[in-house]
């Protein structure tokens, strides 16, 4: 069983790394922060030192498994990272946060264990991912983007139509489509469309609102 100061070396370790990862996700300003970060990942190593002492203390009296708490905390931990999930429309936020959680709860679990290390290099991973490989994901996407429009219009014959090519002309395709009557005159389309990168928000707004009973856009 560790001493005083190997156990605070194993949660400080612990708080500094899952810190490091909260600190990006903060400053991206993600549900989950560099607070949470940090108590997921102390937590997670409390587990694990509570789990060897409790072994050490009863293994001459009952068959245990040292790993049993460890366990519990990774498939835990998808609770707490299920409520940084948003869904917008067909876009699926918040993904990434929960991934980060996760990987902060395991590098707390081996802190624990006294495995700096590899705790080290998994948080180095972990920081390249979110860092450099989300500026190629951003890349990427910016070629096969969603944006989600509400318009205000008229409820007239044709209407849809129209705002539909308008949208056509730009190369823009409409994914999904709801409408909600207003009154008895108005009604609000919500549209989820399939961005083009040549076409900017400002021109959607212009096109769409230069059809006659269009009074408002929201993008």
């Amino acid at each position: 069983m560790p001493d005083t100061l190997e156990i605070l070396l194993r949660l400080g370790t612990a708080a500094i790394l899952a810190g490091l990862v909260g600190l990006e996700r903060e400053t991206s300003k993600r549900p989950a922060g560099f607070r949470t970060h940090i108590l997921v990942s102390v937590a997670s190593s409390l587990v694990m030192i509570g789990n060897l002492y409790a072994f050490e203390l009863l293994k001459y009296q009952t068959n245990m498994d040292p790993m049993r708490l460890g366990a519990q905390v990774i498939s835990g931990i998808g609770f707490l990272g299920a409520g940084t999930i948003i869904k917008e429309g067909v876009t699926i936020r918040g993904l990434t946060t929960a991934a980060s959680l996760w990987s902060v709860a395991c590098i707390g679990l081996v802190c624990g264990l006294g495995f700096y290390l590899g705790a080290i290099f998994a948080t180095c991973f972990v920081l390249l991912s979110l860092i450099t490989l989300s500026k190629i994901e951003i890349m990427i996407n910016k070629k096969n983007e969603y944006v989600n429009v509400v318009i205000k219009s008229v409820d007239r014959p044709g209407q849809l139509g129209r705002i539909g090519t308008e949208l056509g002309k730009m190369n823009i395709t409409i994914k999904s489509i709801s409408i909600e009557p207003v009154d008895d005159y108005n009604v609000i389309i919500k549209l989820v469309l399939k961005g083009n990168k040549d076409v900017k928000t400002e021109d959607i707004i212009k096109s769409v609102t230069s059809i006659e009973g269009v009074s408002l856009i929201e993008m």
